[in-house]
């Protein structure tokens, strides 16, 4: 499975995003999705994921209200739509995924995905 992020940049507090990660290699319908990020000193985090059905769709507590993920199956693309930014938000995007069958209380966990992306440079400042 080949995962490609695109849509990070420089972008004011307060302002909006939407990642993209475009899947191949796989059947889509097929992969959990997951997107993770990893700021400057600090370890990677679980920001939202989606399941295989576009069902459960957990987000991490920083991010509920403000963040939205989905998925686009034409496209086999997952998008990560990010409003109301904050600094505190700057980091690398990783776009994840696996075929396991996540069930809700492992799909915030790291380690069960098994594809990465290269990631894409998300940066909140004025």
């Amino acid at each position: 499975v080949q995962l490609v992020e695109s849509g990070g940049g420089l972008v004011q507090p307060g302002g909006s995003l939407r990642l993209s990660c475009a899947a191949s290699g796989r059947t889509f319908s097929s992969l959990d999705m997951g997107w993770f990020r990893q700021a400057p000193g600090k370890e990677r985090e679980f920001v939202a994921a989606v399941r295989k059905s576009g069902g459960s769709t957990p987000y991490a507590d920083s991010v509920k209200g403000r963040f939205s993920i989905s998925r686009d199956s034409a496209r086999t693309t997952v998008y990560l739509q990010m409003n109301s930014l904050k600094p505190e938000d700057t980091a690398i995007y990783y776009c994840a995924a696996t075929g396991r069958g996540l069930i809700m209380s492992t799909m915030r966990l790291e380690r069960m995905y098994d594809y990465w992306g290269q990631g894409t440079q998300v940066t909140v400042s004025s």
